[in-house]
C-alpha cells in the first residue's frame, strides 16, 4: 500500500515548504538551521506526500522546542503523577503536531496516541503555565502564517493536546507521538527527540525522529556534543523504503544502514542515560558475556535508535526496572527507523514488538536492538545473564 497516495492531503506541502523557508531564513537559534528541512521538503520525490505532512508537523514542534529550551531556566518544570518531568514545550509540541496533522489531513479519521494530556493544565494553579503554552503555540503558528486562523485560545490548545487520548487498537490507523522523548535530556541541554509514527492495523508503517541536539558526526565514541556545533538530525523511514537521515545544514537526505560489525569485540552499545530508566548492571553483564570491550554510550531518548540506524553503535540494550511498563510512543518511531535500516528490534526473548495492544507494550524483560548477524549471539547472552541475575536473588 502506498501511504503517500493514501495520505495525499499533504498536497499543499510544497507551497507551505516555500513559505516556511522564507519565514525561517531570518530565524536562527544557536547553530541550528531549518534550511536542511526546507531543502528536504523541496525534493520532488516527496512533494505532496505523507512524509511532507510529517515534516510540517516536525518543523513546528522543533521550532517550539528550540525557543523554549533557550528560556527554560525561566520556566517551570513540572512533575506528573508518575514523577516524570513535563515542560511547557512537551504540551506545546503535542498541541502543534496535533493541530498540523488535523489541518493537513482533514478527510482522514484522526486518531492520536500521545504521551501528554491536559488534566494538570485545567487546574486553577496551572493557568499561568497554560497561558504561556498558548502564547508559544500562537507565536510559532504566526511566524509561519500558513494557516488563516485567528489566535488559538487556551481551550483550543487544551483540545489539541487532548486529541492524543486515543487508546489505539489492532485495526485502523493511529498516530503515535512522544512530543519530547527524553524530557530530562531536553532540560539538561542534551539529547531529546520528537518521535512520531503511524500504525496501520497494529503495524508501524512510518516513523520520524527529530533529534535537534544529535551531532551529524558519529557518537560511537560516546561524544554527544560536537566541537564544531554540527548538530541536528532528522531520521525518517517508511515500510519497505529504507531509512534516511536529513541533516539540518542544507544537505540532501542520505540513506543510512545499521553497522555490519559481526565481531562483538568490535561492537559498542547504547543504553539509557538515566540509571532509573534501565538496569545498567544487567547491561554490563550482557556486554561482558558477549565480549564487548567498549564502554557503554549513554544518551537520552530515541536518539539512540537514530544513531544506531546510521551505524554509530551496534547494540542497544534497555532493561527497565521491575514494575515499569513500556509505552508504544517510546519505541514506535525508533523501531521502524532501525528495522528499515537493516536492524532487528525485539524483546529480550526474541519476539518482535507488538504495537497493537494499546498504549503499552507487552515485552519479555526488556528490549534489545542490533544487526541481524549479531542478534543470535546477543539473545544467548541476554538469556544467560537474565537467568544468572534471577538465580542470585
Amino acid at each position: 500500500m502506498s501511504y503517500d497516495k493514501e495520505l495525499a492531503a499533504a498536497k499543499k506541502a510544497a507551497t507551505l515548504a516555500a513559505s516556511l523557508c522564507q519565514a525561517f531564513l531570518f530565524l536562527s537559534f544557536s547553530t541550528f538551521s531549518l534550511m536542511g528541512i526546507c531543502s528536504f521538503m523541496h525534493l520532488g520525490c516527496y512533494k505532496g506526500s505523507i512524509l511532507e505532512t510529517y515534516m510540517i508537523s516536525y518543523i513546528y514542534a522543533w521550532f517550539l522546542d528550540m525557543k523554549v529550551q533557550k528560556e527554560l531556566l525561566k520556566s517551570d518544570v513540572h512533575s506528573k503523577s508518575d514523577k516524570s518531568p513535563v515542560t511547557v514545550a512537551d504540551y506545546g509540541s503535542q498541541a502543534l503536531v496535533s493541530f498540523v496533522l488535523e489541518r493537513e489531513l482533514p478527510t482522514e479519521s484522526f486518531s492520536l496516541v500521545a504521551e501528554e494530556d491536559s488534566g494538570d493544565l485545567r487546574k486553577d494553579d496551572a493557568q499561568e503555565t497554560l497561558q504561556r503554552i498558548t502564547a508559544l503555540v500562537n507565536d510559532t503558528l504566526a511566524s509561519d502564517g500558513s494557516y488563516t486562523v485567528s489566535s488559538l485560545t487556551t481551550e483550543d490548545v487544551l483540545r489539541a493536546i487532548d486529541s492524543g487520548k486515543s487508546e489505539d487498537g489492532s485495526s485502523g490507523r493511529h498516530w503515535v507521538l512522544d512530543p519530547i522523548d527524553g524530557t530530562k535530556g531536553f532540560v539538561r541541554g542534551d539529547q531529546y527527540a520528537i518521535a512520531l509514527a503511524l500504525l496501520d492495523d497494529g503495524k508501524v508503517v512510518l516513523g520520524i525522529l527529530a533529534c535537534p541536539n544529535l551531532p551529524l558526526a558519529s557518537i560511537g565514541s560516546g561524544n554527544q556534543h560536537s566541537s564544531h556545533n554540527e548538530v541536528g538530525c532528522l531520521f525518517f523511514a517508511k515500510v519497505g523504503s529504507g531509512t534516511y537521515m536529513q541533516p539540518l545544514d542544507g544537505s540532501s537526505p542520505v540513506k543510512v544502514h545499521v553497522s555490519a560489525i559481526q565481531n562483538p569485540e568490535e561492537a559498542s552499545f547504547f543504553e539509557s542515560f538515566e540509571a532509573a530508566h534501565s538496569q545498567h548492571d544487567l547491561s554490563s553483564t550482557i556486554a561482558k558475556k558477549l565480549g564487548v570491550k567498549a564502554p557503554p554510550v549513554r544518551i537520552d531518548s530515541q536518539a539512540k535508535y537514530g544513531a544506531l540506524s546510521r551505524g554509530d553503535g551496534v547494540i542497544y540494550l534497555r532493561f527497565p526496572h521491575k514494575g515499569y511498563r513500556e509505552k508504544i510512543w517510546d519505541h514506535a518511531a525508533g523501531s521502524i527507523v532501525v528495522t528499515e535500516a537493516g536492524g532487528v528490534v525485539s524483546d529480550a526473548g526474541g519476539k518482535p514488538l507488538d504495537f497493537s495492544k494499546g498504549k503499552y507494550l507487552d515485552v519479555d524483560t526488556g528490549i534489545i536492538v542490533t544487526n541481524k548477524k549479531l542478534m543470535p549471539s546477543l539473545l544467548k547472552a541476554v538469556k544467560e545473564s537474565v537467568e544468572e541475575k534471577a538465580s542470585s536473588l
